[in-house]
């Protein structure tokens, strides 16, 4: 009987320390996939963000520019666009929409060009500084939850913790990438 004591005991602490290593790597996970939440939610607020900042802009543009109703409705079909697949968190939709709204605003800021008054108009400066200061957000608030999609990512690809992350449901997240055509080096010609 003494002998089988020891025996008994040591294979309780092997199963409590292999319990507290499941236990850890678990609230690990949640941890981590709470945090990649946050930061998802940080990339949506800043997107919303500059999606409140836009009929603003527009409305400042369509003072200047009223002919140019092409550029309009395409802003406000591309932000339409954005807000519903913000309702919906699918990672692939937004930054479809995301994207297509950078060109629909691109294609609006060339039209500023046009218009020199339109550039010296304060309000039409502040709301540039105002969406410019936005999109700043969103490269900081889009690097923060890639860096926490690949620490959860990494986390989740190691043995035994992807054991441990199949059993909680926890899933490997997709990265918010730029599109290839933000990708391109834009052409600069001072010749006009």
């Amino acid at each position: 009987m003494n002998k089988k004591f020891p025996a008994i005991g040591i294979v309780v602490i092997v199963l409590i320390i292999i319990c507290m290593g499941f236990l850890n790597s678990y609230n690990s996970l949640q941890i981590m996939d709470e945090n990649a939440n946050s930061k998802w939610a940080q990339v949506d607020n800043q997107l919303k963000r500059r999606n409140d900042l836009i009929p603003n802009l527009v409305a400042t543009v369509k003072g200047y520019a009223q002919h140019e109703s092409q550029i309009f409705s395409d802003v406000a079909n591309a932000r339409a666009k954005l807000s519903g697949s913000l309702k919906t968190d699918d990672l692939k939709s937004v930054q479809q929409s995301a994207n297509e709204l950078n060109g629909a605003l691109s294609r609006l800021l060339l039209v500023v060009e046009r218009y020199p008054d339109l550039k010296a108009d304060k309000n039409f400066i502040a709301l540039q500084d105002e969406l410019a200061g936005t999109e700043n957000r969103i490269a900081v608030a889009r690097m923060d939850y890639n860096e926490s999609v690949k620490t959860l990512n990494a986390k989740i690809r190691t043995f035994p913790t992807s054991i441990i992350a199949n059993f909680a449901n926890i899933k490997s997240r997709d990265y918010f990438e730029v599109d290839e055509q933000e990708k391109a080096v834009p052409t600069v010609d001072f010749t006009k």
